[in-house]
């Protein structure tokens, strides 16, 4: 299993910051890298946990399914519908108060395709693939909660 962690400052509070990603379906309105989402269903009893989301990115349409929801502190969820390798793949958003109305947002991408040196390279590989997707997603976060302030 490979981790790979980005971070940025954001010149918003974190209750701000939580807002936009706690609304799971919109993402494509702010992550300049998702050309459509929805909401698929909601979790058990309308709960935040297993709530899933369908994201297409340029042709391959993903299922996004809701594992922690902690308001306004953690969002995570696994991804579904990669290439058949991939066994699991997550990310995981943070936010931490910073210094006066700044929030320190950091997005953790999760990438399990096995144990075997060939496996665990190919984890690393595509573990970088998802940082520059993180990197895409993080700056349209900021432009979005930055821009508001205007």
């Amino acid at each position: 299993m490979a981790d790979i962690r980005r971070s940025r400052s954001v010149a918003a509070r974190p209750e701000r910051i939580w807002d936009v990603l706690a609304d799971f379906g919109s993402i494509a309105s702010w992550a300049a890298n998702v050309d459509h989402s929805c909401i698929l269903f909601s979790g058990p009893d309308g709960a935040a946990v297993g709530t899933a989301r369908r994201v297409q990115v340029k042709r391959d349409a993903l299922v996004e399914r809701i594992t922690e929801f902690d308001p306004p502190r953690a969002l995570a969820y696994d991804i579904e519908g990669l290439p058949r390798l991939v066994r699991r793949a997550a990310n995981r958003w943070t936010l931490a108060a910073g210094p006066g109305d700044s929030t320190t947002v950091a997005l953790t991408s999760t990438m399990e395709i096995g144990s075997r040196p060939d496996r665990t390279l190919a984890e690393r590989v595509l573990c970088r693939f998802l940082a520059r997707q993180s990197d895409v997603m993080l700056a349209g976060l900021a432009t979005r909660l930055e821009a508001a302030r205007v």
